[in-house]
């Protein structure tokens, strides 16, 4: 796993337990701890080759009484989340000129913890690709910069139509926020046809405008937008309010996994198969090479679970589970029942390779601690024309003869 280095500035000893307590919670950061500016300004100067993903910064330290540390660290242009004694406006604005993340009072344990949360969400936000479509080229630079800001991958579109056309070619785009008052397309029609397509069920959508119709908002909502931020707005409501829908999703999107996905060996289950199987069996059965499906048993089970306690076989099947997914990357891959695991992918010569290594390396491996050997029967079809239930009865009857012929071999039928 790679390490993210957070650089954490703070002079009084019970804070920077707390925080260096809070940090080794995430297994992919590791802290430099420092106490001062002169701590700091060696620690920057030394790690120049292997740059600090982050920093959380006490605002005035000893040596350091007016901020000369937050100027240190955005120096070398590192996401900067600064805690401080005291607030005020003007402070405010002070530290978001300077072009901090954000600014935490020191008044309570969930202070500590917000701030190392918003360093969590900086890592999350990389992978989140997102479209800004904004007519005004200031107002859509200034979003694009905010965006930015917090690591979000930021594509910009001058209008609805543009948007449209973005989302088609780049359908793993996550975030769309869009103003309304755009040509040809505004963003209350954008929304609209959006909403209308179940693939973009997912998208977090937030509008924007500076108009002053004050149902447009509600508008906006009913058509299916996640929120809606009048503009000009503070940019901590606006980043607030993104990192809000964004975790609604990915909460929505944790609890259908844990309907679709097999505890155990983190496959997809038997129920997945069948909800979404034929969907997947329909749009590869029309390629070149039409679409292949496989059951796969593995031999002799029970005498595992006989000889080593079913927490073993659990162990097992859960390893297993892990040499599907990286032999079928493409498939969809799911436990059927039991031993019995089910790969619908590609067809044509590839997906008999796949299914041909698959076994190799079975043979070739030892699983758990207890060092066990294992083989696999496989009953296959390829087909164009059969339905997700026809080719199953086929591999099923191909797996029953594999396992008649003696196993550990595969029957193509």
């Amino acid at each position: 796993m790679m390490m993210n280095k957070i650089l954490v500035v703070e002079e009084n000893p019970v804070v920077l337990k707390i925080l260096t307590h809070l940090l080794s919670k995430v297994p992919s950061f590791s802290s430099v701890l420092c106490s001062s500016y002169q701590e700091a300004q060696a620690a920057l100067l030394a790690c120049k080759d292997a740059p600090f993903f982050a920093a959380i910064v006490d605002l005035n330290m000893s040596d350091a009484l007016h901020g000369e540390v937050v100027d240190l660290v955005l120096s070398f242009n590192i996401s900067c989340v600064v805690l401080t004694d005291t607030f005020d406006d003007e402070l405010r604005l002070e530290l978001l000129n300077k072009g901090v993340l954000d600014y935490i009072t020191k008044d309570s344990h969930y202070s500590f913890s917000h701030a190392i949360s918003m360093i969590e969400r900086l890592k999350k936000n990389q992978a989140i690709k997102a479209l800004v479509a904004e007519d005004s080229s200031t107002s859509r630079l200034f979003i694009k910069v905010l965006l930015e800001q917090y690591r979000f991958n930021v594509i910009d579109v001058k209008d609805g139509q543009e948007a449209l056309a973005k989302l088609e070619s780049e359908p793993d785009i996550q975030l769309l926020i869009t103003d309304h008052n755009m040509p040809l397309i505004n963003g209350y029609e954008l929304v609209q046809l959006l909403r209308q397509n179940t693939r973009f069920q997912d998208l977090v959508i937030i509008g924007l405008s500076a108009e002053g119709d004050t149902t447009l908002s509600a508008k906006f909502i009913k058509m299916g937008a996640n929120d809606f931020i009048k503009k000009p707005f503070y940019h901590e409501e606006f980043y607030c309010r993104i990192i809000h829908n964004l975790e609604s999703q990915e909460m929505l999107e944790t609890i259908r996994d844990l309907a679709n996905v097999d505890s155990l060996t983190q496959l997809k289950n038997r129920r997945y198969l069948f909800d979404e199987g034929q969907a997947y069996f329909d749009k590869e059965s029309t390629k070149v090479d039409g679409v292949g499906l496989a059951l796969l048993d593995l031999d002799h089970f029970k005498a595992v679970n006989d000889a080593y306690g079913c927490m073993v076989g659990d162990a097992l099947l859960k390893e297993i589970g892990v040499e599907i997914m990286a032999s079928f990357p493409d498939a969809l891959a799911a436990r059927f029942s039991g031993e019995v695991f089910c790969v619908v992918g590609k067809g044509g010569v590839s997906f008999e390779k796949q299914l041909d290594d698959f076994l190799l390396k079975l043979r070739r491996c030892a699983f758990t601690e207890a060092n066990i050997a294992v083989t696999c029967s496989i009953g296959a079809y390829m087909t164009k024309e059969a339905s997700l239930e026809d080719a199953l009865k086929v591999a099923d009857s191909c797996l029953i003869e594999a396992k008649r012929l003696g196993r550990d071999q595969i029957v193509l039928g």
